[in-house]
């Protein structure tokens, strides 16, 4: 079974705010190249200025992840740039435009969620994995959230494509694994960011999870630290790369932190 070496080279898409910028910088700090993926050029730049100012090589792309083609062509040319990529950071995401129950849900937004969320996620993962499977490996990293793994009465385009996004996940790992890929479901917690104080059930929130907290986790996936946990998933400002080591030290994880059905007891036939 082939165990990828620590990441030099990540791609790092929704970098332009929030997040994303968070943990490319954070990264750059570490001493990886960055590629930096987002919408708006001026955004983009500005972040790429700060990888830049923290040590990183770095290099930029404007694309939507649900424009396959565009994508495609953007990754090609970061990757001829940078070199080859072998951390993906999917950070790109959006959330509901109104917190409604489902049956009141606008279409065109429920879609578009989804679009962002899950078929864009798709479209990067089908644009960058297959090299890193060809070269033996690398690992990515999906920003997920509590809400792929429980119901709500509201957001429900978020939660179903969180839901998804692990499924996709899930897949890379299984049939990946032998190739060298590992893959992380990475929940955030609320890390205050455009998106996150647009949303009213956050309205007054003073207690927000630190993004160096995001970043840290980020940073030991890349350092293959976290390799165990592939398939799984982990929340800053809960777990660190130290309480995860703890765990994984005190022996099999099982199917812990894994998505899946719940029996009703061992005669369950769905068990």
């Amino acid at each position: 079974m082939t165990t990828p070496p620590a990441a030099t080279t990540a791609l790092v898409t929704g970098a332009s705010s929030g997040i994303g910028r968070a943990i490319s910088v954070g990264l750059a700090e570490a001493g990886l190249a960055v590629a930096v993926l987002g919408r708006d050029e001026g955004r983009v730049a500005a972040v790429a200025d700060e990888v830049r100012a923290a040590g990183g090589r770095c290099a930029t792309a404007l694309a939507e992840t649900t424009d396959f083609e565009r994508l495609a062509a953007a990754v090609s040319a970061l990757t001829e740039e940078l070199g080859p990529i072998d951390l993906l950071v999917d950070s790109a995401g959006v959330i509901d435009a109104e917190e409604v129950p489902v049956w009141e849900a606008d279409p065109a937004d429920w879609r578009r969620v989804v679009e962002v969320d899950l078929v864009g996620a798709f479209h990067v993962v089908r644009a960058v994995v297959p090299g890193m499977v060809e070269r033996g490996g690398g690992r990515v990293v999906q920003l997920n959230s509590g809400s792929g793994v429980k119901p709500a009465p509201i957001n429900s385009a978020y939660h179903a494509a969180k839901t998804g996004l692990w499924r996709i996940g899930g897949a890379l790992h299984l049939a990946g694994h032998e190739h060298g890929l590992r893959v992380l479901e990475l929940a955030p917690g609320v890390v205050e960011s455009p998106m996150t104080r647009s949303m009213p059930m956050h309205e007054g929130r003073t207690e927000w999870t630190d993004p160096a907290d995001v970043v840290a986790l980020v940073v030991a996936m890349a350092r293959g630290e976290l390799d165990a946990w592939s398939g799984r998933m982990v929340r800053a400002g809960t777990d660190t790369p130290a309480s995860l080591a703890a765990r994984e030290a005190a022996g099999p994880l099982g199917d812990a932190r894994t998505l899946g059905l719940r029996p009703w007891g061992e005669d369950d036939p769905l068990g």
